[in-house]
């Protein structure tokens, strides 16, 4: 599904998705590929518009919450964390610029995504 959304979504172009008006989410609510929920939509559409606002630019305010020391490698997936103190305090800072749908454990998912955080296990061959 995720090539569906990248097309969907013009390749996920944050300047475009913020420029969709109704005419576009009535196209999205339509496509059978993707995930056709209003409420998620409507969200997608207006966090592009706050993305474009965060003073400084949305990648700075990101790894302002990376942590400044790697912590110690989990043990095995059940040590992963779903949330941590900076994703709570990330979701909470993105909620103040108008995000909606993101909470600490989607940021976590993001913080982790983007290399701010590494939950590689100590064995996988990643963590080498």
């Amino acid at each position: 599904k995720r090539e569906n959304f990248r097309t969907a979504f013009d390749d996920f172009h944050v300047a475009t998705v913020a420029a969709y008006d109704d005419n576009d989410v009535r196209r999205l609510l339509a496509d059978a590929g993707i995930v056709r929920n209003r409420a998620k939509i409507d969200a997608t559409v207006s966090n592009a518009r706050a993305a474009l606002e965060v003073p400084g630019g949305l990648d700075r305010l990101l790894w302002s919450f990376a942590p400044d020391e790697p912590r110690q490698r989990p043990s095995s997936l059940v040590d992963v964390p779903a949330t941590s103190p900076a994703s709570t305090a990330l979701a909470k800072e993105l909620k103040r610029f108008g995000f909606r749908f993101v909470g600490p454990t989607t940021a976590y998912a993001l913080m982790q995504a983007t290399g701010m955080v590494d939950d590689h296990v100590a064995t996988c061959w990643r963590a080498a």
